[in-house]
């Protein structure tokens, strides 16, 4: 099993959402993060003085999949967050010795 986090910006939710439902992904985990990468922030006007933001906004999807869904996962994160910009994300994949459901105490691939 792995587990798949995604950053991505926050206006593409829906869409990712949307298009692992479509693939069967039964369960995803959705946080509000801050960060950055090589965007570097941006700095924006307010009443005429100038504000650094170092930290942008974005989204951190995390869900645990088959070793064999990865690949379908991760190219269905990729097709539907990307917009060509910079700051379009990241994906990292780990993996996960173990599951357990807490209601019933399955455990394995059962489990996610």
């Amino acid at each position: 099993m792995k587990k798949i986090e995604a950053i991505i910006k926050p206006f593409k939710l829906d869409e990712v959402k949307d298009a692992l439902v479509e693939i069967g992904i039964g369960g995803i985990t959705v946080s509000e993060v801050k960060g950055f990468g090589q965007q570097k922030g941006k700095t924006e006007v307010y009443r005429a003085t100038e504000y650094v933001i170092d930290f942008l906004p974005k989204i951190k999807i995390e869900t645990v999949v088959k070793d064999a869904d990865v690949s379908k996962v991760v190219d269905t994160i990729l097709k539907s967050a990307q917009t060509g910009k910079m700051g379009d994300g990241k994906i990292f994949i780990f993996n996960v010795e173990e599951v357990v459901r807490i209601r019933t105490g399955e455990k394995g691939e059962v489990a996610i």
